[in-house]
């Protein structure tokens, strides 16, 4: 299996023909997954946590229209996989298996467009670290997991600003800040320059207003990870903008 960093939207992704239908025929073109482990940026949480299958959804927003809030989304167990993530897990890495926690919307919203028939098992790991060499070191250990037919995703959104949006419709005009990164975290990911990407505090035009809290950025470095080659460039699936902000998503070998 390849592993992706996708952009993952808010509810109303739901209800957009173009982004879904993009979300949808990546999926098609992908190899079906025996399984699938996502990392979302709405769980920050250290030592490594993983959800539990039967939990309901985290419906970790607000505002939005009262259908988002009565959606399900019921996989099969991944209790297999959690142990097997659990065992590739250094020492120094403790585990955390959570009871009660299910998926977020960073996670079930894009894969409810994905994978609509919810057959395929899907674990969720918690975010321990925003530095972005441990969380590549994360995605190597989990490189694994893709000779056995586990789908690993990185879900976040290249830019998110969300304090400095002043048109919240989805074909909001572009701010400045959003271009700036998104071209400059575009061209960085046709080189496979790693290093650039990871002093994107110091180098990327557009910060802080980019990613003033930078949860939605990081999930790109255990993708980065977990390709065979970190700095081999990926293939970037989707582009364009949402609300304004870099829908730019991204598939490695």
């Amino acid at each position: 299996m390849p592993a992706l960093y996708i952009g993952h939207g808010a509810p109303p992704l739901l209800d957009d023909p173009v982004w879904s239908g993009q979300l949808s025929a990546w999926a098609r073109d992908l190899p079906r997954p025996k399984a699938i482990l996502i990392v979302s940026a709405h769980w920050e949480s250290a030592p490594v946590s993983l959800s539990a299958s039967s939990a309901p959804l985290v419906y970790d927003f607000g505002g939005f229209a009262p259908k988002y809030y009565q959606m399900t989304y019921e996989t099969p167990d991944a209790s297999a996989l959690a142990q097997r993530v659990a065992a590739m897990m250094p020492s120094t890495e403790p585990v955390h298996q959570h009871t009660s926690r299910g998926l977020d919307h960073g996670a079930w919203v894009p894969l409810k467009i994905m994978y609509p028939e919810a057959d395929i098992p899907v674990l969720q790991m918690s975010l321990p670290t925003d530095d972005p060499q441990r969380l590549m070191q994360l995605g190597e250990r989990l490189r694994p997991l893709r000779d056995e037919g586990v789908l690993i995703i990185g879900s976040g959104f290249l830019t998110h600003g969300l304090p400095f949006l002043t048109d919240w419709s989805i074909d909001a005009a572009v701010p400045g800040w959003s271009t700036d990164f998104d071209l400059w975290a575009a061209d960085a990911l046709t080189r496979g320059d790693v290093d650039l990407l990871s002093d994107y505090r110091a180098k990327a035009p557009g910060m802080p207003y980019a990613h003033p809290t930078v949860e939605h950025y990081t999930p790109l470095f255990v993708t980065l990870g977990a390709a065979t080659t970190a700095d081999d460039p990926g293939v970037q699936v989707i582009d364009g903008y949402w609300m304004g902000l870099s829908k730019r998503s991204l598939q490695v070998a």
